[in-house]
């Protein structure tokens, strides 16, 4: 079965709706449908559609930058239109990217994870677009870690951010519609938003499970395997490990050149972690941290996916590594002074960092953010459209 993205729903049966209306597109490079072809592409020569302006996000309208890279604004050499970064100066459309804009389009593959930023870009640009009284089009896609798994703790709205925008769960369950239903309302966004639903998707399913093609949103994910380990993985770049970036199994590698890589593997795997197992690997990033060093760790294996829990199996391998390595250990320092830590800001709150320094067990942590996935699961039931 092929389930019908939200983009070829509005296509066949919803295009119409927009005639006479001067669009804006925010897409990336996994804006496409299900033989390949762009978002950019389609709309910009739909005989009903005037798509006069596109916007990037993280990485670029077309895939090119690396993470955390700024993003230039430029004329696309493709369609002639222009493009505006919201990676650069701004991470909102300003009011002169949307003046004589009617409706401004996201297409977006999101990961399913509050810190993967393509989230807070669409939402940002609801906050942006309902300032300048214009309409937003959200055209869904799936949950790519499907949606019946939630995880994490929720954000604490002191620690709001680009990596967490708003109050939720590490995992959410959501597709990038069903959440700016829910951001829209619970959030007091309140913008004019309109949600093209796909056909035939399920919250059960996993992205291979959609019969789709699989095409990376960002450089450093290039996997549905990575995608699956990043809600906890990702929370190694808020520490002194390497998270793999510079490997071929970036979000799969995880290292440092003081970690002896058979007792971690044989440590982890003494622990039976639902849904894997862990392998001795030695790598050399060549961009990242660590660059041009030997690097030694684990390589994680997903081997059930369904059981699998990727933010408790991290907590579970930092207990390990700081217990292990406490001299050598160490969080991340901010990246301007007097701002938060990395892994504060990941995390969404202090607690993940105070529980492993103070040695609390991982069970403990994981219990205490039970009440609030409980209350958010009863928040969404109403947003949901699937």
């Amino acid at each position: 079965m092929t389930v019908r993205l939200g983009l070829e729903v509005f296509l066949e049966e919803a295009a119409e709706e927009a005639a006479g209306k001067r669009l804006g597109l925010v897409a990336c490079p996994s804006s496409v449908d299900r033989e390949l072809r762009s978002s950019v592409e389609r709309l910009h020569r739909h005989s009903a559609i005037d798509l006069v302006a596109l916007f990037g996000p993280e990485h670029g309208l077309r895939g090119e930058a690396q993470a955390g890279a700024p993003v230039a604004t430029y004329k696309d050499a493709v369609t002639g239109l222009p493009v505006h970064s919201l990676y650069g100066e701004t991470r909102w459309p300003t009011p002169d990217m949307l003046r004589g804009i009617d409706a401004i389009i996201i297409d977006l593959q999101d990961g399913g994870v509050r810190f993967y930023t393509f989230l807070a870009t669409a939402l940002y640009v609801m906050e942006a677009a309902a300032a300048a009284d214009c309409k937003v089009i959200l055209l869904d896609r799936p949950a790519p870690i499907s949606g019946a798994r939630i995880e994490g703790p929720m954000l604490d709205a002191d620690f709001a951010s680009f990596v967490g925008p708003y109050p939720m769960p590490i995992r959410y369950g959501m597709t990038i519609g069903e959440m700016a239903r829910m951001a829209n309302t619970e959030y007091s966004i309140d913008c004019d938003l309109t949600v093209i639903a796909m056909e035939g998707w399920r919250r059960d399913m996993w992205f291979d499970d959609t019969g789709l093609p699989f095409v990376p949103s960002s450089p450093n994910l290039p996997t549905l395997d990575a995608m699956t380990l990043y809600p906890g993985t990702c929370l190694i770049e808020g520490s002194n490990l390497s998270e793999g970036r510079g490997t071929t199994k970036p979000f799969e590698y995880i290292g440092a050149p003081w970690i002896d890589a058979l007792q971690l593997a044989d440590q982890l795997n003494d622990l039976n972690l639902d849904g894997a197992r862990f392998r001795p690997v030695y790598f050399v990033p060549t961009f990242g941290k660590n660059q041009g060093e030997l690097c030694a760790g684990a390589h994680i294996h997903v081997t059930d996916r369904e059981r699998f829990q990727p933010v408790a199996m991290i907590l579970n391998l930092l207990q390990a590594v700081i217990e292990n390595y406490p001299e050598d250990f160490a969080w991340r320092a901010p990246w301007a002074a007097g701002s938060t830590a990395p892994i504060d800001l990941l995390s969404g709150s202090t607690a993940i960092r105070e529980s492993l320094d103070a040695r609390r067990p991982v069970e403990e942590l994981i219990a205490s953010w039970q009440p609030g996935i409980e209350d958010f699961l009863k928040a969404r039931q109403k947003y949901l459209l699937y």
